[in-house]
């Protein structure tokens, strides 16, 4: 009898064994328009499945499978009753939130400004200006993404003000994150177009220092190429190149965002191919540690030699997103694990992968910075590589960045990855020079007026060039900062220079210096890694210029990405800038380019101008 049961039983249970799946194929839309991104998950649990640019998925699942939830930023979530249809049409629908009511209108393009809900209370609001896209696409839902306000740079009047103080630095995030709004169908909101980050996202070949000093500094005259009768003085500055064998131990630790809205195959996923390339890199005498943070925060690897990548890579591969983002909690631990274990006259540094989403404990931008500007005094660096889209906050990445005297880049691919991990390796991790400033004086009797093209977050205040206490740039092994002054030479009658009247207790003594010929004067301030103490160095420029076709290539290639940053933004000092423009400047200086990003950068151009104007398109180049 007892035979009988279990035969019985074991009939029972194989009726169960084998659960036959069935294929569904689905797309998600609004208003008639795809949504890309969303996200299909079995109830609520893990992921499945994720819509692509046209809003399809496919999914295999068992035929008794509960509902499905579908989830996207900016939409209510969706339960989805399985039905015996093959196909699902899945209708999204706005969330509901609370909107101003007065709308913000750039252009033809309007939007509600949306204020920030309960769940996100303390983190800080977006500008209204940050979340307005000015052209928008259905391509992809970017609305819910959150940028800086940017106010342009306008031009000074010598007389009245010839000094000009910023800090160096050598974020590239922008361009990369632009790369991504053209390749998906759109044009980038105006604050995610930072001008210097996109010049140098681009390497220039200038000349190595000598001597002792980590930062060789060079300069171009040349005729502005889209403001007929002004000026553009290139300036470039190289830092010293050390060989990777020469490079000091390493004490890092991974800070791993594994939250909820990781889960996309641009997030969580790449973030574990980029960090796998960076393992590839490590040597012996490094170590390396992770930090996960979700709803909470912890050690997934204690420190570990470079040497045992294997180890590091199986760590990596068991993370998982879920939960609500404690970045706070995370960062906390992290510095403290790279405390403990750090390497004197070494590389102590926190890397952080993450879309800046956070909501759990310390999560408002002035928090976060406040934080970060307390744990640098450590002598640990902070990094920031940014992920994902949709609900991206670009602006507490940055802030973290350069609060925390790190870089920031934006990694949209696995291209970018293998660019900041691989091919520059040393320069991303490893910092020869740090709170880097520049300060230029002009010579009213040759400059009547300027402005510098950019580094808008990164102005400072003249007196704060002579003050060490003061956070600056950073620039690390074989690093390149290059930036673009528009100049007004004196007796040029120019719509862009401001009304002023002349100082009446003033006295110009430039003729006191016997040196009329200078245009102006270049002055540098830097720290070495592991110092306090800033040195100094200046280079006088003469009043020469050449014409722009027999430049450098260097110029010429950097003018061309300035002035498509300048048609990106709109922006009121464009002249007569044109996408034609900026195409044909940029085919003729090329250089090298051995990795293909210049020649990458034509083609987004040309994407840009196919966007914004489909009929210049058919004009012949």
């Amino acid at each position: 009898m007892k035979g009988k049961i279990v035969i019985l039983l074991a009939l029972f249970l194989s009726a169960f064994a084998v659960v036959p799946n069935k294929v569904i194929r689905g797309q998600v839309t609004f208003n008639n328009q795809p949504v890309a991104g969303a996200r299909i998950s079995l109830d609520g649990s893990k992921t499945i499945a994720t819509t692509d640019q046209q809003g399809k998925f496919t999914i295999s699942i068992p035929d008794f499978t509960k509902p499905l939830q579908v989830a996207a930023p900016g939409f209510k979530t969706q339960l989805v009753t399985i039905t015996s249809s093959s196909f699902l049409d899945i209708v999204m629908e706005k969330a509901e939130a609370d909107f101003d009511k007065q709308r913000l209108t750039v252009g033809i393009y309007e939007q509600a400004v949306k204020k920030v809900s309960p769940q996100f209370a303390g983190m800080s609001a977006p500008l209204p200006s940050s979340n307005v896209m000015r052209r928008s696409s259905p391509l992809t839902d970017v609305t819910n993404e959150s940028y800086k306000l940017i106010n342009e740079n306008g031009f000074q009047v010598t007389g009245q003000q010839a000094v000009t103080t910023f800090a160096a630095d050598v974020d590239r995030a922008s361009y990369s994150n632009i790369r991504r709004y053209l390749t998906n169908g759109n044009l980038p909101p105006a604050d995610a177009v930072r001008i210097e980050e996109m010049i140098n996202y681009f390497d220039y070949d200038y000349p190595q220092p000598k001597g002792d000093s980590p930062i060789a500094l060079t300069t171009e005259l040349t005729d502005s190429p889209w403001n007929k009768g002004l000026k553009l003085l290139h300036i470039g500055m190289q830092a010293k190149k050390v060989a990777v064998q020469d490079l000091p131990a390493s004490n890092l630790v991974f800070l791993v965002d594994v939250s909820g809205s990781m889960t996309d195959e641009n997030k969580l996923p790449l973030v574990k191919q980029a960090l796998k390339l960076l393992v590839g890199q490590l040597r012996e005498q490094d170590k390396i540690s992770i930090v996960a943070y979700a709803g909470a925060a912890g050690v997934i690897l204690p420190p570990t030699s470079g040497s045992e990548k294997s180890k590091i890579k199986d760590a990596l591969d068991k993370l998982e997103a879920g939960g609500s983002t404690a970045g706070g909690e995370g960062i906390e631990l992290a510095y403290d694990l790279a405390a403990a274990h750090f390497i004197s006259k070494g590389n102590n540094r926190v890397i952080l992968a993450t879309d800046g989403d956070f909501n759990v404990g310390v999560s408002s931008e002035a928090g976060l910075q406040r934080l970060i500007e307390q744990k640098r005094k450590s002598g640990i660096f902070l990094s920031v590589m940014g992920f994902g889209m949709g609900n991206y906050k670009d602006n507490l990445a940055e802030t973290l960045a350069d609060k925390g005297n790190g870089n920031y880049a934006y990694i949209d691919n696995l291209q970018e990855a293998k660019k900041e991990f691989v091919h520059e390796f040393g320069g991303t991790l490893f910092t020869v020079a740090k709170d880097v400033k520049i300060q230029i004086e002009f010579n009213p009797l040759h400059v009547q007026g300027y402005r510098l093209i950019g580094y808008e977050t990164r102005a400072l205040k003249n007196e704060e060039f002579h003050d060490d206490k003061k956070d600056a740039g950073e620039m690390g092994s074989g690093h390149i900062v290059t930036a673009i002054y528009e100049l007004i030479p004196a007796g040029f009658n120019s719509e862009y220079l401001p009304k002023t009247d002349p100082l009446k207790y003033q006295k110009n003594n430039i003729s006191a210096t016997g040196k009329t010929d200078e245009m102006l004067t270049i002055k540098v301030r830097y720290k070495e890694p592991d110092s306090e103490k800033s040195q100094l160095f200046d280079l006088p420029v003469g009043n020469s210029s050449r014409p722009f076709a027999s430049c450098s290539e260097n110029l010429r290639f950097s003018a061309a990405v300035a002035e498509f940053g300048l048609l990106l933004r709109d922006s009121e000092f464009k002249g007569e800038a044109t996408y034609g423009d900026v195409i044909s400047k940029a085919q003729n200086a090329l250089g090298k380019d051995n990795e293909g990003y210049r020649a990458e950068f034509v083609q987004l151009v040309k994407t840009a101008r196919s966007l914004q104007d489909p009929k210049e398109t058919a004009i012949k180049e």
